[in-house]
C-alpha cells in the first residue's frame, strides 16, 4: 500500500471514531459529554502504518493512556468543584479555593507528562508525544462535573477507545484475505525499557514540565479563557527524545492555527446546527490525518477547527472570544515552547561536550 492511501486509510478510521460517538451523543442529547467521547476516539490516531502485532500494543498502550488521562482530568474537575473551585466566593476566600482548583489541575499535570512521556518511549508509541494525552486531561479537568456523572462520562470515554480501538485493528482481516494487494506495513520497534533510564527521555520530560507550567501559568494571570491551550502548544513544539530540536514547528503551528481561526469563523459564526457540526468534525479529522504527516502547518487547518468545534459542543461560548482564546494562546504556549527547544539545543551540546571529554 502507498503511502497515499495508507493516509486515507488512516484518515478514514480516525474520522470514524470521532463521528460516530458524538453522533451518538447529539441522538440523546448530550452534547456537554463531548470531549470524553474525542478524547476516547483519539486511540484511531496511534500505530499508523505499523504492523498489527505492534499496532496491537500501541493502540493498546495509548488506550489506556487517553482513558486514565480523562479519569485524572475528571478527577481534577470533582475536587475543584468540592473545594469550591468554580463557585461563587468573596475576597480571600475565593482565591484560595481557585488556587486549590489550579493546584490539582497542574498536580493532574505534571503524573500525565511523566507519565505520558514515559509510556511513549518504552512502548515507542507513534505519534511520539504526550500531546493527546495532556489535552484530555486539561480539558476534561476544566469542564464542570457533578459527582454522580462521574461514572458516565469515564464510560463514554472508555467506550469511545474501545470503539477506536477496534477500528485500528480491523484491517488485519481484510490484510490477511487479499495480501497480495497490499505492500508490508511497518515492523513494530521493540518496546525499550531502558528509556526509563535514559537521561535525554528525562530531558524531555522536564521541558515539557517546566514550560507546561509556565506557559499556563502566564495564561491563567493573563485572564485568558482556555489556558489549556497555551500547555498544549508548548508539548506540540518540544520534539520527542533523540530529535533534533528544531523551532520550524512552532512556525508552522502558529501559521497554521492562524489560517485554522480564519476558517472555524466561517463555520461557527453563522451558528448551524449540531449536526452539521459534527460533519465538520468527521471532515475536519479526516483531512488532519491525510496531512499530518506531510506538511504540519496544513495539517493545524483542520486540527484547529476540530479542536474549536469540539469545545464549543461541550461548552457553548461567544464565538470572537473563542477564537481569540485559541490564536493568542497558540502564540503563547509557542514561545514558550521555542524557549524550551533552544534549553533543549543547550543540555544536549553541554552533553554532548561531556561525552568528547
Amino acid at each position: 500500500m502507498n503511502v497515499r492511501s495508507l493516509d486515507v486509510e488512516v484518515a478514514l478510521r480516525a474520522a470514524l471514531a470521532a463521528v460516530v460517538p458524538l453522533a451518538i451523543l447529539l441522538s440523546i442529547g448530550r452534547p456537554e459529554w463531548t470531549p470524553y467521547a474525542a478524547f476516547g476516539g483519539m486511540t484511531a490516531i496511534f500505530g499508523r502504518g505499523e504492523a498489527y502485532r505492534g499496532r496491537l500494543r500501541t493502540v493498546t498502550v495509548a488506550t489506556v493512556g487517553l482513558v486514565a488521562s480523562v479519569a485524572l482530568g475528571i478527577a481534577a474537575a470533582v475536587a475543584a468543584r468540592g473545594s469550591g473551585g468554580g463557585a461563587v466566593g468573596v475576597g480571600s476566600a475565593a482565591s484560595a479555593e481557585a488556587s486549590a482548583a489550579t493546584a490539582i489541575t497542574a498536580l493532574m499535570l505534571v503524573v500525565v507528562l511523566v507519565g505520558g512521556v514515559l509510556a511513549v518511549n518504552v512502548a515507542r508509541l507513534a505519534p511520539p508525544t504526550p500531546l493527546f494525552f495532556v489535552f484530555a486531561v486539561l480539558v476534561c479537568a476544566a469542564v464542570p462535573t457533578p459527582t454522580a456523572e462521574v461514572g458516565v462520562r469515564l464510560g463514554i470515554a472508555i467506550g469511545s477507545a474501545a470503539f477506536a480501538w477496534a477500528l485500528s485493528l480491523s484491517g488485519r482481516l481484510l490484510r490477511r484475505v487479499g495480501s497480495a494487494r497490499f505492500k508490508p506495513l511497518r515492523p513494530p520497534a521493540p518496546v525499550r525499557w531502558s528509556a526509563v533510564r535514559d537521561p535525554a527521555v528525562w530531558t524531555v520530560i522536564a521541558l515539557h514540565v517546566v514550560g507546561a507550567l509556565l506557559a499556563g501559568g502566564i495564561a491563567l494571570a493573563s485572564g485568558l479563557g482556555h489556558p489549556y491551550w497555551a500547555v498544549v502548544s508548548v508539548c506540540a513544539v518540544i520534539p520527542p527524545a533523540g530529535a533534533a530540536h528544531s523551532l520550524s514547528r512552532a512556525w508552522h503551528r502558529v501559521l497554521g492555527t492562524a489560517v485554522g481561526v480564519g476558517v472555524t469563523a466561517l463555520i461557527l459564526w453563522p451558528d448551524p446546527a449540531a449536526w452539521v457540526l459534527v460533519i465538520v468534525v468527521a471532515v475536519a479529522q479526516f483531512g488532519a490525518e491525510v496531512l499530518i504527516g506531510r506538511h504540519y502547518g496544513a495539517a493545524l487547518v483542520f486540527v484547529t477547527p476540530l479542536a474549536l468545534v469540539v469545545a464549543h459542543l461541550a461548552q457553548p461560548v461567544a464565538v470572537g472570544g473563542l477564537l481569540v482564546d485559541r490564536l493568542v494562546e497558540t502564540a503563547l504556549g509557542c514561545a514558550v515552547g521555542i524557549l524550551a527547544v533552544l534549553a533543549g539545543r543547550a543540555i544536549d551540546a553541554r552533553r554532548g561536550a561531556r561525552a568528547g571529554r
